[in-house]
């Protein structure tokens, strides 16, 4: 495989583990979220489903084995209430934005698209969990933070 294709291949995975990261994180979201943003937690787990699958299929296409969920997330702070929820989902989606950058950056063509489409849409959500923006949506070392990634437990 080239360098290129390796490259794009991690990158790949990485979204995928950021997928089912966010998709676990959703799951304790929508236990904690009130009823008026219930609609919208719902809506970005599923996306998130859906693009998790995506790239499980796009890591077969490049020859790869897709990266399996772990069983458990660390989460970056306590959730034990709406507002809680709410900063977890931004949270969420900060990390997922950063990892597509990582993507668009690797990937070409119609993966470079789809991976810029991705970046836009969590930033989107982002904003409107967090209720204002950040210069470069998916850079956080140009945006003045450096959110941790989320670490699988067993």
């Amino acid at each position: 495989m080239s360098e290129a294709k390796d490259q794009e291949l991690r990158a790949l995975q990485a979204a995928l583990a950021a997928e089912h990261a966010a998709v676990y994180g959703y799951g304790v979201v929508g236990g904690r979220i009130g009823d008026g943003q219930r609609v919208e937690a719902r809506t970005a787990y599923d996306a998130h489903r859906a693009r998790r699958d995506a790239l499980a299929r796009e890591v077969k296409d490049l020859g790869g084995r897709p990266a399996a969920a772990a069983a458990g997330y660390a989460l970056p702070f306590p959730v034990a209430d709406a507002a809680a929820a709410v900063r977890l989902a931004a949270e969420l989606e900060d990390r997922v934005a950063g990892v597509y950058s990582d993507l668009v950056r690797a990937a070409g063509g119609g993966r470079r698209v789809l991976a810029a489409e991705a970046l836009r849409e969590a930033a989107v959500r982002a904003v409107r969990w967090r209720g204002e923006s950040v210069a470069f949506p998916g850079l956080a070392e140009r945006a003045g933070t450096a959110p941790p990634a989320a670490a699988p437990t067993a």
